[in-house]
């Protein structure tokens, strides 16, 4: 079912009934049970501009026993789209994602160093985002059933329609992705009711939004009972004129999730989620398999993930609220 709605967020449960074999009533009712008991989620968040948006990642260094506190605070920040708590020098891993570098420094300055916890903190921006976060899929479904689910919803055709602009938000865009973020699937007729429009009007505005690529969808299990709950951050180095080819050969593994360039001691930072910490030493072994010319100079693993996305976690993994991003960016 979780296959099924990163390929189709919004389809019914009639059109996932048809492919998964299940009642629309059961899949319903157990997709209840996976939100409401925090164990999967389904969100939408937006970026103003597509891929304008300005990402980094930032490094801090905490004092003794202020990690967890720093991290909880950070948690509620429409800025932070990760916050790890991880081995090796840092404390923390923040996803940081702002309009552009003068937000970013002013929410550097203004919240995040003053935090009594803070000692220090490094960042790197993100100067190319290879692919999308939370765009991994878990690939459960049979070729035949991902098949037929996108010829009877439209599948990721829907999600993207190469060389459409990206409308301009409106106020009722704002809105819509403001309730859409804790829950992508709540009805036409449900967030009508909320932001006072009609129906007709909010399914326009998504169709439009959502064949522009500005919404960006992830329906993810929490990550502890996925299979794969070991968040790892790996960084490289790799010369310049390599580096598109590199990208394209990390980009066909497994493992990769989110390959990124990025300013600093080194040039790529690649964020993925493993099935035990022993697998990291042969996910690096793998890429530097596949990219000869990588050189790889760090990795950090995840003690415990805070947030992913807009997503709270609670101390035993589950989903616990979301945050509304900050729409704008």
């Amino acid at each position: 079912m979780i296959h099924a709605l990163q390929i189709a967020p919004r389809a019914s449960w009639t059109q996932l009934s048809a492919v998964l074999g299940s009642s629309p009533d059961t899949l319903a009712r157990r997709w209840d049970h996976l939100t409401t008991g925090g164990w999967a989620w389904s969100s939408l968040i937006v970026a103003h501009g597509g891929d304008t948006t300005l990402y980094a990642w930032v490094e801090l260094e905490c004092a003794a026993g202020a990690a967890e506190a720093t991290a909880i605070a950070l948690t509620d920040d429409p800025y932070t789209l990760g916050v790890h708590q991880v081995t090796g020098d840092a404390d923390l891993v923040l996803l940081v994602a702002c309009p552009d570098l003068y937000a970013l420094d002013a929410y550097l300055a203004g919240r995040v160093r003053p935090l009594p916890g803070v000692l220090r903190s490094r960042t790197q921006v993100v100067t190319r985002l290879h692919n999308r976060p939370y765009r991994s899929r878990i690939e459960q479904l049979a070729p035949g059933q991902v098949q037929h689910l996108a010829e009877a919803t439209g599948g990721d055709r829907r999600l993207r329609t190469p060389g459409r602009a990206q409308p301009p938000l409106t106020d009722l865009d704002l809105r819509m992705v403001a309730e859409l973020a804790g829950d992508a699937r709540r009805s036409a007729a449900e967030l009508a009711r909320q932001c006072d429009t009609s129906e007709s009007t909010v399914r326009r505005r998504l169709d439009a939004l959502m064949a522009a690529g500005a919404l960006h969808h992830h329906c993810l299990p929490a990550p502890r009972f996925s299979g794969r709950p070991v968040w790892a951050l790996v960084t490289a180095d790799v010369p310049p004129l390599e580096v598109t080819a590199t990208v394209a050969a990390l980009a066909r593994l497994r493992h990769s999730r989110v390959i990124t360039s990025v300013t600093g001691p080194h040039n790529l930072a690649l964020a993925m989620w493993l099935r035990t910490v022993e697998e990291l030493h042969e996910v690096t072994a793998t890429l530097v398999r596949a990219a000869p010319t990588l050189r790889i100079t760090g990795t950090q693993v995840s003690l415990r993930t805070h947030k992913i996305g807009a997503q709270v976690l609670g101390p035993d993994g589950r989903r616990t609220h979301h945050i509304r991003p900050d729409v704008t960016i």
